[in-house]
């Protein structure tokens, strides 16, 4: 794999990405079904704010595609043929978990079964334990962390103590992976988490590195608590690297995502499809690990599309 990338919006895999987006065609899914594993939604009232802080941390991406809302996620999901979408937010203050938490589980009780909802934690909050027991009760199935927006080491003593509570609890934990500029979430942090938990189901976003991926693929693959997505990646790494990335994580521990505001959909499926993975390959990505990981029933908890 290449040792450099370049984090500007004109990166030199962009126009093979634009590519993907003109040449797609709704009906050319690459399996016989898709989740999105990884989507942030907001309130009505202050998506297009959250939005302008999500573009504003990442400066040199291209500005977020979508408006953040619950109701644009399940609609334009649904007309490109995305069945099941796994939602959260991140809480940037301690008052916002319950805030947060609360809204994602309306979000999914109002989505006809098309959402699974994550809670929200936060690292200066007063009682970690009470959080955890309420998103618990409220029926959310995992916590999502970002460490580089929350100013957090991923392996710091509160992190780890979450950690501990998911992995009793036996529900996953998705963190936020990977960062050039930071080095709160890098995959020197991540591989001591997983090597400490090894029961804890652990979802490193970003294929386990976002923006440093040739670390990821050096130090992670052999952990096999480690789930990855492919979020916020294929705009910058050229297809044969994301085939390697793919095959050494093994399809059976990736799920396809598309960091909901960020990106649009279709040129992350177009890319995925001309990967010529092979049909189960197709099926673990798009959709079966996400099933497993978070327990969605086949028959059940999909949009109609």
């Amino acid at each position: 794999m290449t040792d450099k990338y370049h984090f500007i919006a004109d990166n030199p895999n962009a126009d093979y990405y634009r590519k993907c987006e003109r040449d797609y065609h709704i009906g050319d899914r690459p399996a016989s079904k898709v989740f999105d594993s990884h989507c942030h939604i907001y309130p009505d009232g202050i998506a297009p704010k959250a939005v302008i802080a999500i573009d504003r941390f990442y400066k040199d991406l291209p500005p977020s595609h979508h408006d953040g809302t619950a109701s644009t996620l399940l609609k334009e999901g649904r007309e490109q043929g995305i069945s099941h979408f796994i939602v959260h937010s991140v809480a940037t203050t301690p008052a916002q978990v319950t805030v947060i938490n609360h809204f994602i589980t309306r979000a999914a009780a109002e989505s006809g079964g098309a959402f699974t909802g994550m809670g929200t934690m936060h690292p200066d909050s007063p009682d970690p334990r009470k959080d955890f027991e309420e998103l618990c009760s409220l029926g959310l199935k995992g916590v999502k962390l970002h460490p580089d927006i929350q100013r957090f080491d991923a392996d710091c003593p509160w992190a780890m103590s979450v950690y501990e509570m998911c992995e009793d609890a036996g529900l996953p934990v998705c963190v936020h992976t990977g960062d050039y500029r930071y080095d709160y979430s890098n995959p020197e942090r991540i591989a001591g988490i997983l090597k400490r938990f090894p029961r804890l189901t652990f979802i490193g976003a970003h294929f386990g590195g976002w923006s440093v991926w040739d670390d990821a693929a050096r130090l992670l693959p052999d952990y096999p608590n480690l789930v990855v997505d492919t979020s916020s990646s294929f705009y910058w790494l050229e297809p044969g690297n994301a085939k390697e990335l793919i095959r050494a994580f093994g399809s059976e521990r990736v799920m396809f995502g598309t960091d909901y505001p960020m990106f649009p959909r279709e040129p992350e499926l177009e890319y995925l499809r001309r990967l010529a993975l092979s049909s189960r390959e197709y099926e673990d990505i798009c959709w079966r690990t996400c099933s497993r990981v978070f327990g969605i029933a086949q028959s059940k908890g999909e949009a109609n599309v």
